[in-house]
């Protein structure tokens, strides 16, 4: 008997930013038609691009026509919300250490595209793009952008009261919504009633994986929720026996007709869709009437969005043609 799924690898958006895709929905009678597309954001500012979650990559994503951005926040040894994402400085840059051994002036000076290669090349070994505060990237991002801040590192509550402060000095809160893999995010963040909410990640893998088993929507996401989750997935089925357990290594896709009919059951429930970053994937998630998708690099979904002609004509079982 099944019994458990686990992930085998790592791995409110302001109304402008998902208003929804025009969409009338695929049925296997029939094509459908879609009459827009889903909005761009730039995962980690547009890590493809430029180095991740540096001012450089959102200059670059603001340039790319990118909708949103999806930036990674961390706290710094003095208590200063700073964009980076790994646990330890040696991933991406020219230091090494956790972010929270380091002050956010200290990080500024760490070169934070020390690793990036494009091509054969390194770019950015002799052009220093430092770890930039939360406050520096809401400054260097157009005000009606929105803006995803994905919270990393634990405890929580210290960290959801920093961001905290500085969505308040910046008067923020309308343009940015809070992400998390870690509960206590959600949590922390309760007690601020400005604050936009995905909801936690748990509730959609739950919820994904009950509707794909075949188990129905028995818990579909309450009104005007947002929610976000990998359009496909590698992941582990584990089997559990009286006496061990077996395992199978699968390639998921979790967006699908049926879950989004789950998710859409309640008026106002946005959807993004992560790691779309080809035009067969772009296309797929504007069949399902997706309202966002994150990608890498905008400047190349940018490319495949602009040679999308509308309307678009949907096959059933979320392929897609144009007309």
């Amino acid at each position: 008997m099944l019994s458990s799924v686990r992930l085998a690898v790592c791995g409110s958006i302001a109304s402008l930013m998902l208003a929804g895709c025009a969409l009338t929905p695929t049925t296997n009678d029939g094509p459908s038609t879609v009459t827009s597309l889903p909005k761009i954001i730039a995962h980690r500012g547009g890590t493809g691009d430029a180095p991740e979650n540096t001012l450089e990559a959102i200059r670059q994503s603001i340039a790319h026509r990118a909708d949103a951005m999806w930036l990674t926040v961390q706290l710094s040894k003095d208590g200063v919300p700073v964009l980076y994402r790994p646990a330890d400085l040696s991933a991406l840059t020219d230091s090494n250490g956790p972010v929270s051994a380091f002050t956010a002036a200290e990080l500024a000076r760490v070169n934070a595209g020390w690793n990036f290669r494009r091509g054969g090349a390194y770019p950015y070994r002799d052009h220093l793009a430092g770890i930039p505060t939360l406050r520096e990237a809401l400054q260097a991002t157009p005000p009606a952008m929105p803006i995803i801040l994905d919270m990393k590192a634990l405890p929580a509550a210290p960290q959801a009261q920093a961001v905290a402060r500085v969505l308040d000095e910046e008067n923020a809160w309308s343009r940015v919504s809070i992400y998390s893999t870690e509960a206590e995010y959600q949590q922390s963040f309760a007690g601020y009633p400005q604050a936009k909410l995905f909801e936690s990640r748990d509730a959609t893998r739950g919820r994904l994986m009950r509707v794909l088993l075949n188990q129905g929507c028995v818990d579909a996401p309450a009104a005007h929720a947002m929610t976000a989750f990998e359009l496909h997935r590698a992941m582990t089925v584990v089997e559990k026996f009286t006496l061990g357990e077996g395992r199978s290594d699968v390639k998921a896709t979790l967006w699908t007709p049926a879950t989004v009919a789950c998710f859409r059951q309640k008026p106002d429930v946005r959807i993004v869709a992560i790691a779309v970053n080809d035009a067969e994937d772009y296309r797929a998630a504007a069949c399902l009437g997706i309202d966002a998708v994150l990608a890498d690099s905008p400047s190349h979904m940018a490319a495949v969005r602009d040679g999308i002609p509308l309307p678009l004509q949907c096959v059933a079982g979320n392929g897609a043609v144009a007309q």
